[in-house]
């Protein structure tokens, strides 16, 4: 198994290495500019930055680009606001690789976004800088501003390194003319409530009678991670389920019995017809945006592409309570500050940034995420903000998956286990052999050492 010294000598580790080559590096493309300091925050982003210019990385792509773009459009005109200089990069491993790289090399941004589920690993390798009260203070924060399940979920050993920006749950749509006809809507419109796989298994029905093809619909090839985000939603509401990773991700946590039952009865709903066996994100919500299905299970991200769709009337509720306790996959974006020396005025102005995000959280939940910072998420703005608010409870409900170097939003971890409950949704695997093969392949992944 590959170890923390590969071929590097004695005494030397990879980390040690690369951070000197990098740093090197980014010292030779500093040499010419007036500021080194703000020159190598500039370097990977690919231009040079004025002195006292905020850099800022994050990954928001889609709708969440144009809002993220409105919002630093918003601080840029703040009188008073630094210059900021903001890059966004792709999605998923390749951006958590530049970041990693670019604060080893000491040439991080000042800012920069992390999923929640990707800062702990950073923070534990030495790449995140500590949020500290003081530090929440300069800019009149401080942890009870912020719902407290991501709160207490972005500290490690006791020490803050992130500032939760939002809460992403994987949620439920339901297409408002097919469940109306299928007698599945309160009087007022809104979703009757449904507990328990008995009444599920009813709605589901109910809803394909009047669709003639499926009850709901979610992704089943080509996307492991929404697979495992369906798959963890239903493990994760059995008693008894354990993370499915322990000790940072060097030993495999879960509970086999939970497992096979949770993907058992994934397999059960396609091989019924109530739920398709073979389609893809597209196809999935495509099925109940032309109402060939009444539910839909995706993250609440996908509000933008429902609410483009000509006449399509629907809402949008947390995950039913299948089996013994409420519970939804998710993750949160956060801001982190990337490990490097700042003064104070330095860290007033990284600070300032994240407050000016913060404080435009409305902004943000308009594209279906709900705030972490409580003053956005209690206000009657906010509340009267549909179908948005109508499952802001999940925030409180939502599991994170379990911290390892190789886990997290888009993670290695994700794609092995998605790939394996995919086949089970498709018929191809059984529960025990989609088991056996995500442990054979996370074996060997718990094995390795992380590489930061």
């Amino acid at each position: 198994m590959p170890s923390d010294q590969g071929d590097v000598p004695t005494g030397l580790s990879r980390r040690s290495l690369l951070r000197g080559g990098l740093a090197a590096a980014a010292g030779l493309a500093a040499a010419s500019a007036s500021s080194a300091c703000n020159a190598m925050s500039a370097g990977l982003a690919g231009s040079e930055v004025a002195p006292g210019t905020v850099t800022y990385w994050n990954l928001f792509g889609g709708g969440d680009g144009a809002r993220m773009q409105t919002m630093q459009d918003r601080y840029r005109s703040s009188p008073g606001s630094p210059d900021l200089q903001a890059a966004t990069f792709t999605w998923g491993n390749p951006y958590y690789t530049k970041v990693s790289l670019a604060t080893i090399g000491g040439v991080p941004p000042d800012v920069a976004v992390s999923h929640l589920t990707r800062s702990t690993n950073l923070a534990r390798a030495g790449l995140l800088s500590e949020i500290t009260d003081d530090m929440l203070g300069l800019v009149g924060l401080e942890a009870g501003d912020f719902v407290e399940k991501a709160w207490r979920e972005q500290e490690v050993d006791g020490r803050s390194y992130a500032v939760p920006f939002d809460t992403h749950p994987f949620v439920l749509y339901y297409n408002a003319d097919v469940c109306d006809r299928a007698g599945l809507l309160e009087s007022d419109g809104s979703l009757q409530p449904i507990a328990g796989t008995e009444q599920w298994e009813a709605a589901l029905t109910a809803a394909k009678e009047v669709t003639g093809a499926y009850g709901a619909t979610v992704p089943t090839i080509a996307d492991p991670a929404t697979s495992w985000r369906w798959f963890q939603t239903l493990y994760q509401q059995h008693d008894g389920a354990t993370p499915w990773l322990g000790d940072g991700g060097r030993e495999l946590t879960y509970d086999l019995d939970v497992t096979l039952d949770a993907l058992a009865y994934i397999q059960s709903l396609t091989e019924r017809g109530l739920m398709p066996t073979n389609t893809d994100y597209a196809g999935a919500q495509t099925l109940m945006f032309t109402g060939q299905s009444g539910f839909y299970l995706q993250g609440e991200w996908e509000i933008a592409t429902a609410q483009s769709i000509p006449g399509l009337e629907f809402g949008m509720v947390p995950i039913p309570t299948l089996f013994d306790r409420p519970a939804q996959q998710g993750d949160s974006h956060t801001f982190v500050l990337p490990a490097r020396e700042r003064t104070e005025v330095q860290v007033e102005r990284a600070m300032g940034f994240v407050r000016s995000m913060l404080d435009q959280s409305l902004t943000w939940a308009r594209g279906g995420h709900i705030p972490a910072y409580r003053p956005a998420l209690d206000s009657p703005e906010y509340r009267a903000l549909e179908p948005q608010s109508n499952y802001a409870a999940a925030a409180d409900t939502v599991v994170y998956d379990a911290p390892a170097w190789y886990s997290g939003s888009g993670s290695n971890f994700e794609n092995i286990v998605g790939a394996q409950v995919g086949l089970v949704q498709q018929g191809l695997a059984t529960p025990q052999s989609a088991v056996e093969a995500a442990r054979s392949q996370l074996l060997t992944y718990a094995a390795t050492p992380s590489p930061l």
